[in-house]
C-alpha cells in the first residue's frame, strides 16, 4: 500500500556507536524540513531468540541507547521517524555486534579511529590543565617570596635609620648645655652695690 502523503520519510545515516557487551548507541538523521514528533526502534537479535520494539514520542532526540544486550551477540536494527499523521517505512537495517567483557574496543566499528583520538584528546586535556595548575602555584610562590624579602629590607632599613637618629641627637646633647651659661648668684651681684655715703656738717 501507498505511504500517506504527509507522513515523514525514512529516517537517513543510522549507525551504531559507543559498542559495548551489554549496551551500544544507535543514531540517525531525519531529512530538513519534515515534521518528527518521535521515534521507533525495531530490534531484533539475528539467531530470533529476543525481539524489542522501542517507541517514543514528544522528542526531537535522533539517538538512543539500547540496554540489556547478550555479550558478544548479533542485532539488526531499524528506525522509523513518527510523524503527525504516523509513521514512515523503517529504515535499512543495520547489523552489529556487542563486545565480549574482555573487549575494550570494537574490532568492526567504523570510530574506533574517533575513540581512541577522543581519548587521547582527554588526556592532552588534563596534562595542559595540571601544567597551568604547577606554573601558577609557580608564580604565586615567588611572588610571596620576593614580598618577604622585600618586607625584611625594608624592616632592616627602618632599625638602621632609627639607630642613626638616635646617635646624632646623643651627640649634640652637650653642646646644648653649654650653650646656656648660668648666670652668677644673687649674691656677688649685691656686692657690687655702693653703700649710700653720708656727710656730716659741724655747725
Amino acid at each position: 500500500c501507498l505511504a500517506h502523503p504527509d507522513r515523514p520519510p525514512s529516517p537517513v545515516n543510522v549507525t551504531v556507536t559507543q559498542l559495548k557487551a551489554n549496551s551500544a548507541t544507535v543514531s540517525w538523521d531525519v531529512p530538513e524540513g519534515d515534521v518528527v514528533i518521535g521515534y521507533a526502534i525495531l530490534q531484533q537479535r539475528q539467531d530470533g531468540q529476543m525481539q524489542r520494539f522501542i517507541r517514543e514520542v514528544n522528542t526531537t532526540n535522533r539517538a538512543c541507547v539500547l540496554w540489556d544486550l547478550a555479550e558478544d551477540a548479533d542485532y539488526i536494527i531499524q528506525v522509523q521517524s513518527i510523524g503527525l499523521y504516523g509513521e514512515s517505512q523503517a529504515s535499512k537495517r543495520v547489523h552489529f555486534r556487542t563486545l565480549k567483557e574482555t573487549d575494550r574496543l570494537p574490532s568492526n566499528s567504523s570510530n574506533q579511529g574517533d575513540i581512541t583520538m577522543e581519548g587521547l584528546d582527554k588526556d592532552r586535556q588534563l596534562q595542559t590543565g595540571e601544567i597551568i595548575i604547577i606554573v601558577a602555584v609557580l608564580l604565586m610562590w615567588a611572588v610571596c617570596l620576593w614580598a618577604a624579602v622585600i618586607a625584611l629590607f625594608c624592616r632592616q632599613y627602618d632599625i638602621i635609620k632609627d639607630n642613626d637618629s638616635n646617635n646624632n641627637k646623643e651627640k649634640t646633647k652637650p653642646s646644648s648645655e653649654h650653650s646656656t651659661p648660668e648666670r652668677p648668684s644673687g649674691g656677688l651681684l649685691r656686692s657690687k652695690k655702693k653703700s649710700p655715703s653720708v656727710n656730716i656738717i659741724e655747725v
